[in-house]
């Protein structure tokens, strides 16, 4: 048992409490307030005034199917044979040993979401993983946590190149319809009459709101094809990427769906990325939508999560919703609320205490507790 006390602590749903204590038991969160009552036998950690939060989360990332320094032998990021590859799943080829998962949880980046790219209309199904633990296993927290699928330049040019569709928006469009389609057919058959597909399988999944589709959209044209999919199949759609979600305030809202926005630490890498800006997340969230702030990694190096977020500060992001960004938001966005996102009584023990604002350049953690053990 382990007492965090005289923090200052941003539990992110409960506002900010001065001289307060998180009290950590068996891997959870036993209490957390200025009147806690500290058992005699617990290991007391006076961190005199520092700022104590949940650990980040980074709802969008590549980290170990994606390695930075092994390539192209640690490249598993993109099954470049066929459009639609909803079979796979990214957890079937994380290495979790890959280096990016020290560098998160060092920068208080205590879980992420792994996705696989974007080459596929259909890419397979992402994964949920804590930064640090003993085994594989102790690590994943959902290994088919979601959907992925791909609209906009990607899809078109890696099939385009090779002759094959699709070459064309529409034909993405076409294959990510056929799919749904298909998968309706599927689960309308009885189990006896269905010819089993596991590619049908995981798209059938996503199907009126089984499992979110994660789907990556950076032009407002392809942000509004994917919403316009969803319609159609009634799912439950989180936007990734949103270059140009400033652009299309309204029909967001309108739309009611929660965004992941990033890499905007990064060069106007392609077309769709033309009005990357660091005033999206804030301009958002202003507006009433859930965002999240992602990096994209290793496209925007993991580590730098919470520059980002002091970046989106430094365009007109409120403090309290750059906090949310990293914290609350992405849990529900990654369906792990119930266990993540705040200094709540309950909840994962998964705390950073930092030796200044997390935002500033300057600000790095002094510790890192992953379900109550210390990492850092």
């Amino acid at each position: 048992m382990i007492a965090l006390t005289n923090g200052r602590l941003y539990t992110i749903e409960h506002g900010v409490v001065e001289q307060g204590t998180v009290l950590m038991d068996n891997g959870k969160i036993a209490a957390v307030g200025t009147d806690v009552i500290i058992p005699a036998d617990a290991q007391v950690i006076d961190v005199e005034g520092r700022i104590v939060t949940p650990g980040f989360i980074d709802a969008h990332t590549h980290i170990g199917i994606d390695e930075e320094i092994h390539q192209p032998i640690g490249d598993d990021c993109n099954e470049m044979t066929e459009p639609n590859t909803a079979e796979l799943r990214a957890m079937d080829a994380i290495n979790y040993r890959d280096l990016s998962f020290q560098d998160a949880v060092e920068a208080g980046i205590t879980t992420v979401m792994i996705t696989p790219g974007s080459a596929n209309v259909f890419g397979g199904l992402v994964a949920v993983m804590k930064t640090a633990g003993k085994t594989y296993k102790e690590m994943l927290l959902n290994g088919e946590a979601g959907l992925k699928m791909a609209f906009g330049e990607n899809p078109k040019r890696v099939y385009g190149e090779k002759d094959k569709t699709p070459s064309t928006r529409m034909a993405t469009m076409a294959i990510a319809r056929q799919g749904f389609y298909e998968a309706k057919e599927y689960l309308n058959k009885s189990e006896e009459d269905r010819e089993f597909s596991l590619q049908t399988e995981h798209i059938a999944k996503a199907l009126d709101g089984g499992i979110p589709v994660r789907a990556h959209a950076h032009r407002a044209d392809d942000i509004m094809t994917a919403i316009r999919l969803r319609d159609e199949f009634n799912l439950d759609l989180v936007v990734e990427h949103c270059t140009d979600g400033h652009l299309i305030v309204d029909e967001l809202k309108e739309a009611g769906v929660p965004v992941a926005v990033g890499p905007s630490l990064s060069n106007r890498a392609k077309v769709e990325m033309e009005n990357v800006t660091f005033r999206t997340p804030g301009v958002l969230a202003s507006a009433g939508i859930d965002v999240a702030i992602i990096t994209d990694a290793p496209c925007t190096p993991i580590q730098y999560l919470p520059i980002c977020a002091g970046m989106a500060m430094r365009e007109g992001m409120t403090e309290e919703d750059a906090f949310k960004a990293l914290t609350i938001v992405p849990a529900k966005i990654l369906k792990v609320d119930d266990r993540l996102g705040s200094l709540t009584a309950g909840k994962d023990a998964d705390v950073v205490v930092w030796n200044n604002h997390p935002m500033e350049i300057m600000g790095r953690p002094e510790k890192v507790f992953v379900n109550g053990k210390q990492i850092v």
